[in-house]
């Protein structure tokens, strides 16, 4: 697969907090590191995203009285899983993974830092309604195709990547660079990978990009 200047990397949320010996740590993050940065030099555009809560979000279990990590509340946007405090603003954990190397980034996009209202997609937060702004600057820039990496399909990749295609963006997401919550066979990740491609999102390996 050819790569030109119509496309991008968005590489999702590979902070402290989401590999290995972080507050919620996927099942490999910090496996995907290398992987990452290898890819991302075959790309002439290249965006970051980042999480980035505020101290008391309205994701964390410690917000709710008598509430445990990986139960739920609903909110007035919907259910709302609460995990444990992870990605605090300005916390080592809400840091971008040290081996993370990718000095040609154009943008850093930060989400999830509204305290009542949580955030998978950097496109918009789960409310449906408060956009980032990274559509926009995709489209201006001329971006035809989007690549997603990073952490984790089983959330903030799988809803970027569903909403790039909403947004009109031919969508792919590169397998190998991208970590997993939970990738036993039928869990969370599984169900992810079904959803993404039923959303008309293409599942490749870095070794098809050229």
């Amino acid at each position: 697969m050819e790569l030109s200047g119509t496309d991008v990397l968005v590489v999702v949320d590979m902070q402290n907090d989401f590999c290995e010996g972080g507050a919620l740590p996927t099942a490999d993050g910090h496996k995907v590191v290398p992987v990452i940065n290898m890819v991302g030099q075959r790309f002439q555009n290249v965006v970051l995203t980042q999480d980035w809560h505020p101290e008391g979000h309205v994701s964390f279990a410690s917000a709710h009285l008598g509430k445990q990590p990986l139960e739920t509340v609903q909110m007035p946007y919907g259910e709302q899983m609460l995990w444990p405090d992870h990605v605090v603003q300005n916390t080592w954990g809400a840091e971008f993974h040290p081996d993370l190397d990718l000095p040609h980034a154009q943008l850093v996009i930060r989400k999830g830092y509204l305290k009542d209202v949580d955030s998978y997609s950097a496109f918009c937060m789960v409310d449906g309604k408060t956009k980032t702004g990274l559509a926009s600057y995709l489209k201006e820039r001329g971006i035809e195709r989007v690549f997603v990496a990073g952490c984790a399909i089983d959330y903030c990749v799988g809803g970027l990547a569903t909403d790039a295609v909403k947004e009109g963006f031919d969508t792919y997401i590169i397998d190998d660079a991208t970590a997993s919550i939970d990738p036993a066979p039928g869990a969370s990740a599984d169900k992810a990978w079904r959803d993404v491609g039923a959303a008309g999102v293409t599942r490749i390996t870095s070794s098809e990009l050229a």
